[in-house]
Parts: C-alpha cells; structure tokens; sequence
C-alpha cells in the first residue's frame, strides 16, 4: 500500500482494464504505468488475471511497464551495489584482471568506457558481463556453446560473486513470473514460455558504471532494442534512461522498489509486432556517475521462434531504429543473438571465430 500511495504521488497509474479509453499519444510529461505483479509470484489466479490485462496493455501500447512486488529483496540489490561500486573504483588494471578477453566464448567479464558499441558507436559506459554461472560439465559448456560457461569475479571484491548470483537467482523467479503474465495476457496457459522456450532460458546480466558526465560528451546507450524476451532493469536513483514513443523520448526514472521491464524483439516476433520491442537509450547528464543493473531473461539458445498461433509475421518491422526486419529472421535464438552480439564487441567476436576455426 506504501508504494501504490508513492506512485499516484508522482503521478503514475495502472491499466486496470482490458479495454481502456482511446488515450491522446505518449508525450514528454507521460510516464509507464506502474504493474504489482506479485499476484503472478503468488499464483493467485483471479488477481493474476488483472495483472496480465494490465501487462498486455503495457505492451501494445509501449512495450515499457514498471514491475513492483517482484521477488528482488531491498537486501540483494543492496549489496550488489555496495559491491559494484567498490568494483568500479578499482584502478584499470586491477578491473582488466577480468577482461572480457579473458571469458573465452562464455563472453563474460569487464570492459572499459568505450570498449562497447551501440548503434556503431562507443558508449560512454564500462561494465561486466555475467550469465548464468555453468561448470564444465553443464552439456551446453561440454559442447562449446558459445555464451555459456563460467563467471569472471575480481578477487579484489570477493563479496560481488555472492551478490550477482543471488541478484540472478531473484531476477530468474521474477522473470518467469511476468512471463506468466504476458502468457495469460495473449491467452495462452501461464506455462507457455516455460514449457516452450524457458525451460532452460539464456540468462544475461549486466552491471553497468556511467561515469559522470555531461550531455554533450555523447550518449551512455545509444538507441537500440533488446534482443530477447524479457529485460529486467534495476537502477540507481541517478536516472538517465529514455523510451522512444510515438510523441517523442520520455524519461523512465527511477520508482524505489520497482524494476524498469521492457519486452525484446523475440516476443515482438512471437506476437507477430502486436507486444513491441521499442527503442530506447541513456544520457547520463546529471554530473554524477550512474549504476544501472540490466538482467535479460531470453529463450533457450538452440530455441526456433516462429509467430504464436493467430499471430502471423507482418511483412515488415515497421520503421525500427536500425532498418531490420526481425520478423524476416531464420534460425535460433543464438543465431540471432550471436549477430547482435557480435556487432557491439566485433575484436571479441573475430577473436572466437578464429578459434572455432583453428585446428585443435
């Protein structure tokens, strides 16, 4: 009750019904509505089934929605970013101890400002890749899959390790929640995704550090659009997060106790475009450096994604941000996702493609 009265104070409010009025397009002073989705973690059916009302509205209409009541306690987020910020305050050569180079074709690890490219260009951002923390003996990392494997964690900040996993674990069970809702909001059975595509979802999670900066240095993110399901987002009370809608950019700042979601091009090829995938993007113009904690809940790497029954492709992805038709898209997920990878660290890239392709 705490953080509904919280959230009417600043303004926001929920879709509570399937068939709302025609509202006037999105505009500067408009902000994403604001689900409790923790009917979903509860399985309270006749609750359950107005939250995915409310998270199918969010996604025709925008494919952004703020997810309160998830499963990520106050005390997990906190010590990830006690934890974090004692990383990022390492010397450089102390961080690069786990450089990305170092993560083989699990692609984990760290990368200094500018070591990652969106939309082309190098983002005013460093960071550290994580995923899903996978021995050898896991039959994905037995069989070279590429983005599975082991973790790369300094010894400098022992407690990040314990911090990240928990975060993750926490995020996995909120995730596959809202995914229940966003089944039941295109009605399918709440299990669809985990029964199809989720069994063994592709887990990604990242820590990303802004360094303090102005508006005119250029952009923390450039434009661009998630490649998979779901995107969990916790940040920092920093803010500096933007959503493209059809009456221009809005600001997506940060509500304590809740997670930014946003939905990726996998479901908005599922839905044959009905569930967007919409663009958006970071300025960090505050002067203060920024700490912001994306989690991306994806099919399961070998998983084929073809449009949900009564759901046909259109024959294009409208006028996206980068010109491509995803919908146009053959193969599995990891294709698709190796692709886009690909192009953000192209020396990462080359460099495991020369290994696949030497001798061993």
């Amino acid at each position: 009750m705490k953080f509904r009265a919280a959230a009417r104070g600043l303004g926001f409010r929920c879709r509570l019904e399937p068939a709302a009025p025609m509202r006037e397009p999105y505009g500067m002073n408009q902000r994403l509505p604001v689900i409790d989705v923790s009917p979903l973690l509860r399985s309270e059916a006749r609750a359950s089934a107005v939250v995915a009302r409310e998270i199918g509205a969010a996604c025709r209409d925008l494919g952004f929605f703020y997810a309160a009541g998830h499963a990520i306690a106050p005390g997990t987020l906190g010590d990830l970013t006690r934890a974090s910020h004692r990383f990022f305050a390492l010397p450089e050569s102390e961080k690069l101890k786990i450089a990305m180079r170092h993560g083989g074709r699990a692609w984990r690890g760290f990368f200094p400002v500018g070591g990652e490219l969106t939309s082309g260009k190098p983002d005013i951002k460093e960071g550290v890749y994580f995923g899903e923390e996978l021995g050898p003996d896991d039959p994905r990392v037995a069989a070279g899959m590429p983005m599975h494997g082991a973790n790369l964690f300094p010894a400098l900040v022992p407690e990040l390790r314990d911090a990240v996993l928990a975060f993750m674990r926490e995020a996995e069970q909120s995730a596959q929640a809202i995914l229940e809702g966003v089944a039941l909001s295109l009605g399918l059975e709440a299990a669809y995704f985990r029964q199809t595509y989720t069994s063994q979802p592709t887990q990604l999670f990242r820590i990303f550090h802004y360094p303090a900066s102005t508006a005119s240095e250029g952009w923390g993110v450039g434009e661009h659009t998630d490649y998979g399901l779901l995107t969990l987002l916790a940040q920092d009370a920093i803010g500096g997060l933007q959503v493209k809608t059809p009456g221009g950019w809005i600001d997506a700042p940060p509500i304590p106790g809740a997670l930014v979601v946003n939905i990726g091009d996998m479901l908005d090829r599922l839905t044959g475009g009905v569930y967007r995938s919409t663009p958006h993007r970071v300025l960090n113009a505050s002067g203060r450096s920024r700490l912001s904690f994306p989690y991306f809940f994806d099919p399961g790497f070998e998983a084929r994604i073809t449009p949900l029954p009564g759901h046909a492709a259109p024959e294009t992805s409208g006028a996206r941000w980068d010109a491509a038709n995803l919908h146009a898209f053959e193969g599995t997920y990891g294709d698709y996702l190796l692709g886009k990878v690909g192009k953000v660290f192209p020396g990462l890239a080359g460099s495991i493609s020369a290994a696949e392709q030497t001798p061993g």
